[in-house]
């Protein structure tokens, strides 16, 4: 299809994200973002924060602002370090815009009008200390699915089970760590998952492109059975519940629950960004409107898989109304952190903002991509993330990049040479290039990612063997037509090597495209390599840029892992 609708997980407001968020959905959605964009497809990427529920308060309340304030501050930061990034991103949202409160109540009185909402009386944990019922993450406990200690009140991180506090083994109020607690009745919107069991397992057994991951999550949710879900919170931030455009009787000081309103954002975000650049949002979500040709992927961790392959979407198919669904949701698995999980509320591991003081984001996306959590589990050691740099990007491209470079520069002026033709050395590596190219760009098409890091490495690596086979060096001083034929060939490896490694390392890939007079941003090459290795004219003046990678070296490792821990 020609329009490609991309969306990532939506990050908590609660502080600056770190790496394992960004390796589970999204580096991996910009990749995807960039390689379509190159390919000529209308791409359009959205994301936004997550600014509902008990973690924006709990955080605002720790850092002594209004939740407000808080929030709004946080998206800032989050927006810049994302760019930072490079995280490409065609609008980056709030769940707290009026869109998405306009288009929650939407759906819940829609749902409501089809029967699927209904009001119920609950008994709830209530802090006789703190004065108040403790929603879900106000309240934590032992997991009574697995035993962890830390659960919260709806989620058990350990065993991904979905959870109701009022299930949680001794739990204790968040905010004030007391016990003194006590069930009490409350009223409260529920809606009614357990009659849409049939209609959502039907529709993911349409959905035969979902990651193994993503499939496996939703079918034992849906095997164990479906249960209703309250969708409503006693909280003072958040949507207000609403009745045909009032306030709902007896819900005045409650919201909706924030896994009910965050995944509309994915909607909202796109009609904000409609409004902001006069696009048509509607085209993009609405099959009865345009979104019929739309190609739907959406990029997250394991631990959100659940509300999305069985909440959001009783939501969406509840309404009845002809919104689109995803089409392809990429899970991904945890990047864990010496023998634990990186964690926002612990501070444990390496965050956006310190990654980017120790290191150039082209090392982390190369590293993170190269290491993706896409089928298991994978562990971050400071001694990866050093092989990553050192041999992948300084000694494999950016060895190949400025030893050409340089070459082009003192022996043939920084001036791309006329002589010579393409003999059987070029033969073969027209070859190889071309099937190179195939593969990388089938594992990009197809999202594999770790697999599209090892063809695009595979491709780097073939500049070096054909540099130390065709020795330029060695040619000049006896056939310089032959020299000037392997340096012409090199030189347009470089712009090739740019284009197919923008998705990945952007900042660096712009710097070679700059060097060798590639246009920016880039066009994905075709498979014909011998076309695609003529591109720079001769007479063509370069550029030689700095050292595009400098290497990790002892002393950082040490100092880093002073700063964060880690090693041994």
């Amino acid at each position: 299809m020609s329009r490609i609708l991309i969306t990532s997980a939506l990050p908590y407001i609660n502080g600056v994200k770190h790496l394992g968020n960004l390796a589970g959905s999204m580096l991996p959605a910009d990749v995807y973002a960039r390689f379509q964009r190159a390919r000529g497809r209308e791409v359009l990427y959205v994301c936004a924060t997550d600014e509902h529920g008990t973690p924006a308060e709990l955080a605002a309340a720790a850092a002594g602002q209004d939740v407000f304030t808080y929030c709004q501050e946080q998206h800032a930061l989050q927006h810049d370090i994302g760019r930072a990034f490079g995280l490409s991103w065609d609008w980056f949202g709030r769940s707290s815009s009026p869109q998405n409160a306009r288009l929650t109540q939407h759906f819940a009185n829609v749902l409501e009008d089809r029967g699927l909402i209904e009001e119920r009386t609950d008994k709830l944990v209530y802090s006789i200390d703190d004065g108040r019922f403790l929603p879900d993450r106000y309240i934590e406990g032992t997991c009574p699915v697995c035993g962890f200690e830390k659960a919260r009140g709806d989620q058990c991180d350990n065993c991904n089970s979905l959870l109701d506090p009022i299930d949680l083994i001794n739990p204790y109020s968040v905010i004030s760590g007391s016990r003194n607690l006590e069930t009490r009745e409350t009223r409260h919107l529920y809606l009614l998952q357990s009659r849409l069991q049939g209609e959502i397992r039907g529709w993911l057994d349409s959905k035969a492109e979902f990651s193994g991951l993503a499939r496996s999550i939703a079918l034992k949710h849906l095997d164990e059975g479906l249960i209703d879900r309250g969708i409503t919170r006693d909280l003072a931030w958040g949507v207000p519940v609403t009745r045909g455009g009032q306030p709902r009787t007896g819900f005045e000081s409650k919201v909706f629950y924030v896994w009910f309103d965050a995944p509309i954002e994915y909607i909202a975000a796109t009609e904000e960004w409609a409004q902001a650049n006069g696009g048509d949002w509607r085209s993009w979500w609405r099959e009865d409107e345009g979104a019929s040709d739309v190609r739907y992927v959406e990029f997250m961790g394991k631990d959100n898989v659940a509300f999305h392959t069985v909440s959001f979407p009783a939501t969406i198919i509840g309404s009845g109304e002809p919104w689109k669904t995803v089409d392809l949701l990429k899970a991904f698995n945890w990047l864990n952190w010496y023998g634990g999980k990186f964690s926002t509320s612990e501070g444990r591991g390496v965050f956006m903002d310190a990654a980017l003081e120790i290191l150039p984001p082209d090392c982390w996306r190369w590293y993170l991509t190269a290491n993706s959590p896409e089928h298991s589990d994978s562990a971050f050691t400071w001694e990866q993330l050093t092989a990553a740099v050192n041999r992948d990007l300084a000694d494999v491209l950016g060895n190949f990049v400025n030893r050409i470079l340089k070459f082009c520069d003192t022996r043939f002026e920084g001036v791309v040479p006329r002589d010579g033709e393409p003999g059987p050395l070029e033969e073969k590596l027209f070859g190889e290039v071309s099937a190179r190219i195939a593969d990388l760009t089938d594992q990009f098409e197809t999202i594999e990612v770790r697999k599209a890091a090892q063809a695009l490495r595979a491709l780097w690596v073939l500049g070096n063997e054909y540099l130390q086979e065709g020795a330029p060096w060695t040619a000049i001083k006896t056939d310089p037509a032959r020299a000037a034929v392997i340096v012409r060939t090199a030189i347009n490896l470089v712009g090739l090597y740019a284009r197919v490694s923008a998705p990945v390392i952007p900042f660096a890939a712009e710097t070679m495209a700059l060097a060798v007079g590639e246009a920016w941003p880039p066009v994905w090459p075709s498979t014909d390599a011998r076309a695609e290795l003529s591109r720079a004219p001769a007479g063509l003046k370069i550029t030689t840029p700095p050292v595009l990678f400098r290497k990790i070296e002892e002393a950082d490792i040490a100092a880093w892992t002073a700063r964060f821990g880690g090693g041994d």
